[in-house]
């Protein structure tokens, strides 16, 4: 067992700093192109509810899992963009990414998947007026600032500022200092994750749900959050599970919970949001979860 929690850990160590650093430099990398203030002037309209539709559609376009979302949202915060646009592409990015959209088709047909999209979507703009609103932007903690390029000065062996080793040099070290701030999250959250991972076997978890009765459904979103399984992965493992007998909307209550919270991320949000944010964050995502998975249960 304990091997097996050690080879999940190093796993999903390398794959989060891999995703994290990799993302960050990407996105670091195309801000050397596209100013904040051409970044913020995109995602900022007069229409508040205009952000939220434009952040959660970004969010449907980006196939990043919970985790792998952090990165774009410190730029959305660093840009200044508005702070519903960038709850609602949190929350949509990793329920609603073109990956989950194909799986969920195919596994469950057109009907579900028209209405699992509206529901999420729905939710997503939904919650980030609302937070927006209730004035939760000033829940956000200081970001690091953009590390300046060591290669900045005006030697004969420096690199120009205009060329692509220049732009491709700042952008790493702009990811770097970023990592730098959440490296200890990324060990935190994939050691818990990997323990639970390896230690809670889906039977285990089959067995729970299907015990719960009227509470199956919230139950199914809670025990989503520590598995930290994609939904990738979880959407096969659902189908064989609703052919055994458990309600579909349960299921979708689970991959709701399980991708779009999970425990890294939680303890990664933890050193950009405030306590008070992240509590709201986990319970926003949770009721998108339970009211999705009640309305499939009702309909299938």
């Amino acid at each position: 067992m304990w091997e097996k929690v050690f080879y999940e850990f190093v796993y999903l160590t390398s794959e989060l700093i891999a995703l994290f650093i990799g993302i960050s430099f990407i996105i670091a990398f195309i801000q050397m192109y596209l100013s904040e203030d051409k970044i913020k002037k995109f995602l900022t309209t007069k229409n508040n509810g205009t952000n939220a539709l434009v952040g959660a559609g970004i969010g449907m376009l980006t196939p990043f899992c919970s985790c792998s979302t952090i990165p774009l949202l410190i730029a959305l915060f660093k840009a200044k963009a508005p702070f519903s646009g960038a709850i609602s592409y949190l929350i949509a990015s990793p329920i609603l990414n073109p990956i989950i959209v194909i799986l969920f088709l195919n596994f469950f047909g057109f009907k579900a998947t028209i209405i699992y999209i509206s529901f999420t979507f729905l939710f997503a703009v939904s919650f980030g007026l609302i937070l927006d609103k209730a004035g939760f932007a000033k829940e956000v903690k200081p970001l690091p600032e953009k590390q300046k390029c060591c290669c900045s000065c005006n030697s004969n062996n420096v690199i120009k500022k205009d060329t692509l080793q220049f732009k491709a040099k700042a952008a790493f070290l702009d990811a770097y200092s970023i990592f730098k701030g959440v490296f200890g999250y990324i060990l935190l959250g994939a050691a818990i994750g990997a323990f639970i991972h390896g230690v809670v076997p889906e039977a285990f978890i089959s067995k729970i749900i299907g015990k719960a009765g009227i509470f199956e459904v919230p139950i199914a979103s809670i025990i989503g959050v520590p598995l930290y399984v994609r939904a990738s992965t979880m959407i096969p493992i659902a189908d064989v599970l609703i052919n055994k007998g458990v309600a579909l909307g349960t299921m979708v209550a689970l991959i709701i919970g399980g991708a779009g919270i999970s425990i890294p991320e939680i303890i990664l949000l933890n050193s950009i949001f405030k306590k008070k944010m992240l509590i709201v964050f986990v319970i926003s995502v949770l009721a998108v979860a339970i009211i999705t998975g009640c309305f499939f249960n009702l309909l299938f």
